[in-house]
């Protein structure tokens, strides 16, 4: 049946139980859904908000050795400066210097002493007059000894050259390696006199313990 209620300005008609508990239902599914709406709305938001501002990669704060090896051999000196390790950097092209200075140095005299030598073996009389055989009075083995010697220590710059270049990517490589080690202050080492029994012997015998305290 019906039933009136009255209110302060009007009355009003009510409905009738069974159609008013249908309708409690479906306002509480109304807001249930209301709410899971909402929320599957600001997950994407939330997702959105997220890629504007990612999180650092962790790794790539890591100190990369590969990275380090790769700059120092594309450029020597670059993968000490990657390490922080600056005061390398003039150690490395002082050492480049040196010996692109004896590369050019002793391939220039091993020319001369070869072109020198091959006139006098030769017999080239219209070129009689070059400086190195003037210099050495046409002497072939004197012209011969100085060819071979400077040809020697020109492969033997170009083997130096060569070992400082693969000195600065393995110093580079393990400089960064060691980037993040941690020393700790505790790190320690001792001495300590100590008697022990060797093998098979009844008797102790002095000995001498090292101890490292990580």
């Amino acid at each position: 049946m019906y039933t009136t209620r009255k209110s302060k300005n009007c009355f009003c008609t009510l409905l009738p139980a069974e159609v008013a508990c249908t309708m409690n239902l479906q306002v509480k599914v109304f807001l249930v859904l209301l709410i899971f709406g909402f929320s599957f709305v600001s997950s994407p938001l939330q997702a959105q908000e997220a890629s504007k501002n990612p999180e650092p990669d962790t790794a790539m704060l890591i100190h990369s050795a590969k990275k380090a090896a790769i700059m120092s051999a594309v450029l020597p000196g670059l993968g000490q400066a990657y390490n922080k390790k600056y005061w390398k950097m003039p150690i490395i092209y002082a050492g480049f210097g040196v010996l692109t200075y004896f590369i050019i140095k002793n391939t220039g005299e091993y020319h001369n002493f070869r072109t020198a030598y091959n006139i006098v073996a030769t017999g080239d009389s219209a070129n009689f007059d070059n400086e190195y055989v003037v210099r050495y009075n046409a002497n072939l083995t004197q012209l011969e000894e100085g060819r071979n010697y400077y040809r020697r220590n020109m492969n033997l710059s170009y083997i130096l050259t060569g070992a400082l270049y693969l000195l600065n990517i393995i110093d580079a490589s393990v400089d960064a390696s060691l980037y993040d080690f941690d020393v700790s202050d505790d790190l320690s080492i001792r001495f300590e006199p100590v008697s022990d029994q060797y093998l098979l012997s009844p008797m102790p015998a002095p000995a001498i313990t090292l101890r490292f305290k990580f």
